[in-house]
C-alpha cells in the first residue's frame, strides 16, 4: 500500500530507521519515534518507526534467548539465524518504505503502539 501523504524525506528517514537496525538495534527507531510521535504530519513515519522498534525489541529478546541457550549448545544455531533474519527483514523493510509502501514485519512482538 503506497502512502501518498508522506514526503520523500519521510521515506528516506523511514528507510534509515529500518536499515539502522542491522547495526544499531533499537536505538535509531526509538529516537525517530520519540521525536515524531506527537506530529500529526509525520504519522506514516511514526508508524514505521514503531514497526522497526517492535521488530528490533523482538530481535534483542531473541539474542538474549540464544545467548542463554548457548549453555545447551542450541544457542549456537539460534544466534546466526537471528542475525540472518534481522539482516533480511531490515533490507526488505528499507526497500519497501523507500518506495512509499508501509511495511509490517512478518513476526514481531507488538510492545510499542
Amino acid at each position: 500500500m503506497n502512502d501518498v501523504t508522506s514526503s520523500s524525506e519521510d521515506h528516506n528517514l523511514a528507510m534509515l530507521t529500518h536499515l539502522s537496525g542491522i547495526l544499531l538495534g533499537f536505538i535509531v527507531p526509538l529516537i525517530i519515534w520519540l521525536t515524531n510521535k506527537d506530529k500529526a504530519d509525520k504519522a506514516w513515519l511514526t508508524a514505521q518507526a514503531v514497526e522497526a522498534l517492535n521488530f528490533q525489541i523482538t530481535i534483542a529478546i531473541a539474542y538474549v534467548a540464544g545467548s542463554v541457550l548457548m549453555a545447551i549448545l542450541i544457542g549456537f544455531l539460534i544466534i546466526p539465524l537471528v542475525i540472518l533474519a534481522n539482516l533480511i527483514f531490515c533490507i526488505l523493510a528499507g526497500i519497501a518504505v523507500n518506495k512509499g509502501e508501509s511495511y509490517r514485519y512478518p513476526f514481531a512482538l507488538r510492545l510499542v503502539k
